[in-house]
């Protein structure tokens, strides 16, 4: 049980991502209405993103989808669990 706990403390989410890296979306947590427009977006499981930078105060971030840019605050990026890629 311990380390599940361990594993969940250590998931990735969008919000860790750097201006420049990628990552691959794993997993959804966002509820209700955001989660609606987010999928009509094309932020679904699987899809592939890439941090392009943040606001001069540091949120919201802005990151490049299907090559149209998706600015995020960072409460709805850190419910966004991915894996980084490379590329």
């Amino acid at each position: 049980m311990e380390q599940g706990c361990n594993a969940m403390k250590q998931e990735l989410t969008l919000r860790s991502l750097r201006p420049g890296e990628r990552g691959r979306v794993r997993a959804m947590r966002v509820t209700g209405p955001m989660r609606r427009r987010l999928r009509e977006l094309g932020l679904v499981e699987g899809a592939e993103l890439r941090c392009l930078g943040r606001s001069p105060l540091g949120d919201p971030t802005a990151y490049s989808l299907y090559g149209a840019v998706l600015a995020l605050r960072d409460a709805d990026s850190a419910r966004i669990a991915i894996k980084r890629t490379e590329g």
